[in-house]
This record gives C-alpha cells, structure tokens and sequence, in this order.
C-alpha cells in the first residue's frame, strides 16, 4: 500500500545542523477525567463535548515556586500557559515576567533534564531561574557547527541547553548551559523561536568571528562554579500520577501519566526526530505517538500527521520509521 499519496508538501521551518529543541508552551493535566479550565501552556486541539463546568466546580490546581538563586516559598495557581505562569511568579515575587528565564522542576539547579515543558506533575516543585550577568562573547566560527542545541521557553528566550563536549563552544569556559542568547552581531533575538536562531547560528560564514550577547541565569551559591546542569542534589518532590499538560491554544487539562506503552513510543519517536530533524521534542513526540497509536496503516497514519502537523513536512520515509517505533513499542519490542 502507498504510503501517504497526496500528502501536503510544506517548508519545514527546521534546521539541520544547530541543533534546536523548543519547549513547547502547552500545558495538559491528568488524573482527573479530562477536566477543562485547568492550566494551557502549548499548541493542542480545542477541548469538544461537554461545556466546561462552572467555575466555581472547576479544581484548584495550586503549585509551590521558588526562585532557582533562594527565596520564600510562593503559591501560584489560575495559569493557562506560559506567559501567564511567569506573570504568576513575578506576582508572588514582586519581579518583571521578563526576568523569567526558564523554570526547572523539583531542582534548583541548571538541569536540562528538569526544564518545565509540556507537563507539571500536581506535586512537582516550580523552580523559576531569572536574569543574571549579561556577557558579550567574540566566537570564531572554525567548524562549520558550533556545538550547541538551542531550546526557547515558550515566552519569547531562546537559550542553551546544550554543550557538545569538544566542540568550539565547549572551549569558551565563559558560555554555559542555560545561558540565554540575547543577540548575534547585534541583531535582537528577543521574541524569536528556537529554529530561527539555531538557522541563523548554522549561517554564519565559516573562518569569521561572530559576537555573542549573553544572559546567565541568576545562580545560588552552590551553583556558581558549575558548567552545565547536574543531575545531583536534584530532589524529586513529584510523587502524584496526575499531570497538567500546557498547551498553546485551549485549556490546560489534568491527565493521567502517559501509559508504559506511550512513554516507550515517545521516547523512540523522540530519537527519530534527532535523527532525521536535528531536534529532540517530546510534546511534538508525544502529539505524534497519540495521533498514531489507534491507526490501522501507515496511510492513515500519514494523512493524520499531514492534517494536525503539515507545517512539518515530514518525510515518507521518517512517517513509516516512526510508525514502525509505534508498533514496536505496542508489542514491547526494545
């Protein structure tokens, strides 16, 4: 059988080189049956059926934050994407949402594995990591890639969220993981996406120095000597099953984690995406694993992809590699 025949062909906004990771501003929450007028941090389908409940019967879905450098202890809640959780945080703290880097969970520390994104366990810790030194940086560019993997966080920062060891940018000791890139050549990239400014890293002439503008995440005392994020001293406080899931568009909603068979999935569809996209995403994962895994053929499954995600464009042969990662993590496979 053909696979996908017809499919829409469009231009796909992805780099291949600068790696580039968005962190996607959808927010969804599980553990309570599809309950609308939660939380929405990313881009996601309209809520159909029932009308939301009133609001006065809706759950109050209360999270405790911190600010990553020490502070009280806040409580922020009535959030429904990104943006409007910053807002929440600079409220309990009496600082600008700009200042609102990125926010980890359950650790203060600079931890990429830890970056909020799609999904905030009911019981995870907020971890909000504000401005700190800004830094101008001369890079010369003697390889045609830098060693970066550039992420964003939904609200307009694009920032490093990782360091390839040996690469030209894992020499420059003064530019670490999470650092937020303000401008190249003095070209503002506030308000860009990932893949914008991972393209126009991947098109600088090669054998030129560039300059760098960067803002570091404001640091606690146990965090000012180190590199990148670590894993350790992280502290897993997230004990419950329900998540909220943010999306961009329509409501946040409470769900159960995502099924044994679904982790397995996104993680394989996620390597595949590396592969052949030069990103790792595990929302964009995930929305592919939930639009393949009640699908007959590799047919039906592409015209879904074409329908929900044509911008991507993706390739005949990525679709069946990816539809094959579903089947097999379906019958257990490794």
């Amino acid at each position: 059988m053909p696979l996908g025949l017809g499919r829409r062909k469009k231009a796909s906004p992805l780099v291949e080189n600068e790696e580039a990771e968005p962190i996607r501003a959808g927010l969804n929450v599980s553990g309570v049956d599809r309950l609308d007028g939660g939380v929405s941090l990313g881009e996601g389908a309209t809520q159909e059926g029932l009308p939301p409940p009133p609001t006065n019967m809706r759950p109050r879905l209360i999270f405790h934050t911190q600010l990553a450098h020490g502070s009280p202890t806040g409580r922020i809640e009535g959030f429904s994407n990104v943006r409007e959780l910053y807002a929440k945080i600079g409220e309990a703290f009496g600082i600008p949402p700009a200042e609102v880097m990125f926010c980890t969970l359950n650790t203060h520390k600079v931890d990429m594995d830890k970056l909020l994104g799609g999904q905030i366990g009911l019981e995870d810790f907020i971890f909000a990591h504000t401005k700190g030194q800004r830094k101008e940086v001369d890079v010369f560019k003697g390889e045609d890639a830098l060693g970066l993997t550039i992420t964003d966080n939904g609200a307009g920062y694009a920032f490093i969220k990782r360091i390839r060891e040996g690469s030209i940018i894992h020499q420059i000791q003064v530019i670490n993981v999470g650092d937020m890139i303000e401008s190249i050549n003095g070209q503002i990239l506030i308000g860009c996406r990932h893949y914008e400014v991972a393209k126009m890293l991947k098109e600088l002439p090669k054998e030129k120095t560039f300059v760098l503008k960067l803002v570091e995440p404001l640091k606690a005392f146990d965090m000012i000597s180190q590199r990148s994020g670590s894993r350790s001293g992280s502290v897993q406080l997230g004990t419950g099953r329900g998540t909220l899931r943010l999306r961009s568009k329509g409501p946040a909603t409470v769900e159960e984690l995502p099924s044994a068979f679904e982790e397995k999935a996104i993680e394989k569809v996620d390597d595949l995406l590396e592969s052949y996209m030069g990103i790792r995403d595990s929302e964009l994962a995930a929305t592919m694993v939930e639009l393949g895994k009640d699908k007959k053929n590799p047919d039906e499954f592409a015209e879904a992809l074409d329908e929900t995600l044509g911008d991507f464009a993706f390739p005949d042969e990525f679709v069946f590699d990816v539809w094959g990662a579903i089947g097999d993590a379906k019958v257990g496979r490794v």
